[in-house]
C-alpha cells in the first residue's frame, strides 16, 4: 500500500508473480492501494465501470496497467502502461507511461486500449471494440504459466516448449 493514501507509487518490486494476482477471464487483476474487491467488482461487471485505483491488470507476464487517481492523466483514462523485463530474480521495468509505451510487438499500449468502448475504461477483452492481439489463446496461457518469476512453474511438454521457442523466434525477427 502506498504510504499517501490515494496515490499509486509504482517500482521494480511492484510487480511479482502474475499467477499470484486474482484471475477474471484469462487475465490478472491486483490493486495496489488495498482495494482488490473495488477492482473485482469492475472487472466482474456485465457493464463495465470505472476502475478505482490502484487496479492492476495484467495479461501477459511482460506487460501491465496500472490505474491513477481521477485526473492523473486524463488522454489515458489514468491509467499508466508498463513493459516489464521479468526474471527468476524479479521484474525490471523496461517502459512506461502514458501515450508512448510500445510492446514488444510494435504496438503503441493507448492505440490500442483507446479503441475499447468508453464503459470497459481501456480494458480490452474480445467484444470491447480493440483491435485483437497478435496471440493465440494458448500462447497467453502459456506465457501465464512460465512467468519466471514464479516458483511453482510447472514441467513443459515438447510441444509447449516448441510453442515458446517458436514465439521467442518472432519476437527476435522483430527486433
Amino acid at each position: 500500500m502506498a504510504d499517501n493514501p490515494g496515490v499509486v507509487e509504482v517500482s521494480d518490486d511492484t510487480f511479482g508473480c502474475i499467477r499470484e494476482m486474482t484471475p477474471v477471464r484469462g487475465f490478472y487483476v491486483d490493486n495496489l492501494l488495498g482495494d482488490l474487491w473495488g477492482t473485482l467488482a469492475v472487472a466482474n461487471a456485465p457493464d463495465g465501470g470505472v476502475y478505482p485505483a490502484g487496479s492492476v491488470v495484467q495479461l501477459v507476464p511482460g506487460e501491465v496497467m496500472v490505474k491513477h487517481a481521477p485526473g492523473f492523466s486524463p488522454a489515458t483514462r489514468d491509467w499508466e502502461f508498463f513493459e516489464l523485463d521479468t526474471s527468476a530474480t524479479g521484474t525490471e521495468i523496461r517502459k512506461r507511461g502514458f501515450a508512448d509505451v510500445v510492446n514488444r510487438f510494435g504496438g503503441n499500449c493507448l492505440a490500442c486500449h483507446a479503441k475499447a468502448e468508453p464503459k470497459w475504461d481501456m480494458i480490452c477483452e474480445t467484444g470491447h471494440g480493440c483491435d485483437p492481439i497478435p496471440l493465440t489463446r494458448d500462447i497467453l496461457l502459456l506465457l501465464q504459466k512460465t512467468d519466471p518469476r514464479c516458483k511453482d512453474n510447472p514441467t513443459l511438454s515438447p510441444e509447449e516448449m516448441g510453442k515458446l521457442q517458436a514465439l521467442q523466434q518472432a519476437l527476435q525477427a522483430q527486433n
